[in-house]
């Protein structure tokens, strides 16, 4: 879909949300931003938003905050960006980070100089000040693609990272060094989300936005409080109802009944 075809689609449209996302994606690509896996990965992720209803779960939310909690507790935190991150919810990384203190690093596994420094570039056209990455002086033990390659400042010395729309492998290694995990990922029985400390089953436009509202919530708050928050999240439980959603075609009926959505589809 062209600038101009998505300009004159009316916001009535029922998938109009769904088609700017794609469109994002697609510029992606001709910027040189996503691959062309990520089209694949983005319609696969698109598959299970519509099966939970295209809204954020209640287990979601709490999830979210749960993730804010983490990052503002945090020595180090680190937001990972891929193509797709980059491509879909560039001012949400850039805002998060400024919320929570974080580093934002650039890491792929289709990784180029060229696309590197064409994601880091296009963070910073949107208001990203450093963005890690390009250094690539240290690596993920126990991987052996380019997934392993981070900046020893950046990922190599967080001890919460975020990383949305994650591949297994590199959550697994991660966990393996000691890392506490956040991860946004559509599919509740992906490893991803498996692995993760905190993982966010919800769609990427809606998971940060919230994460930040929740960050921008519980900041200032005593440490003993976020930490209340971090250790009453129920991993197990949030896995469940995303899988139970998606297994059940639960749709509007459970958006309607629970305040936490304002009874919309989000």
């Amino acid at each position: 879909m062209s600038d101009a075809e998505l300009s004159e689609l009316p916001e009535s449209h029922p998938r109009y949300l769904s088609l700017r996302t794609r469109h994002r994606i697609e510029e992606g690509v001709e910027k040189g931003i996503t691959s062309k896996q990520g089209l694949i990965a983005e319609g696969r992720g698109e598959a299970f938003d519509y099966l939970l209803g295209e809204r954020t779960l209640p287990t979601a939310d709490d999830a979210a905050r749960a993730a804010a909690a983490h990052l503002l507790l945090a020595r180090h935190p680190v937001i990972s960006v891929n193509g797709n991150v980059a491509a879909l919810v560039p001012e949400d990384v850039v805002e998060l980070a400024a919320v929570v203190d974080a580093d934002v690093e650039v890491n792929l596994f289709n990784r180029t100089d060229e696309r590197m420094q064409a994601i880091v570039d296009h963070l910073r056209e949107h208001g990203a000040g450093e963005v890690k990455g390009l250094n690539g002086d240290a690596r993920i033990p126990g991987l052996d693609h380019k997934r392993a390659v981070v900046d020893a400042d950046g990922i190599g010395d967080a001890d919460v990272v975020l990383v949305p729309l994650e591949d297994g492998d590199r959550a697994e290694a991660l966990a393996a060094v000691g890392k506490t995990e956040i991860v946004v990922d559509l599919n509740p029985l992906s490893r991803s989300a498996q692995t993760a400390t905190v993982p966010i089953v919800d769609n990427i436009v809606r998971a940060l936005p919230n994460i930040t509202t929740h960050a921008r919530d519980l900041a200032g708050r005593p440490r003993e409080e976020l930490e209340a928050v971090v250790e009453t999240f129920d991993t197990a439980g949030a896995l469940a109802e995303a899988e139970s959603a998606i297994r059940g075609g639960r749709l509007e009926s459970d958006a309607e009944s629970d305040p936490r959505t304002n009874g919309e589809r989000k």
